[in-house]
């Protein structure tokens, strides 16, 4: 229990620290975040270009009848979708004719 309370005062005094001298803090942020993007770009950009890529052992297949099913489902939704331009629509926004209220 004691350290714990020893554990507490620590870092309550340290942030005190740091909130009265907040430019030191922020001076080693910044330096932080440059390391740390630095760290980044150097993994992504030089170690990715020195890598050999990785070479694929068994070709791609083309399934036909896979390709089949789609291209009829395509067709049966392209036939839908041209017969419902040929559906005349009642305009909602002009007035009712004559003799039809609600």
């Amino acid at each position: 229990m004691n350290r714990i309370k020893k554990i507490k005062e620590f870092f309550k005094k340290m942030f005190w620290k740091i909130g009265e001298n907040p430019f030191p803090t922020f001076f080693i942020l910044i330096i932080l975040a440059i390391i740390f993007g630095c760290l980044i770009f150097y993994q992504y950009s030089f170690l990715a270009g020195k890598k050999e890529p990785q070479i694929i052992e068994e070709p791609l297949q083309f399934k036909e009848d896979l390709y089949q099913k789609i291209l009829a489902e395509w067709q049966s939704r392209q036939k839908k979708f041209q017969e419902a331009e040929l559906k005349e629509y009642r305009n909602l926004f002009s007035p009712l004719p004559e003799g039809l209220t609600e």
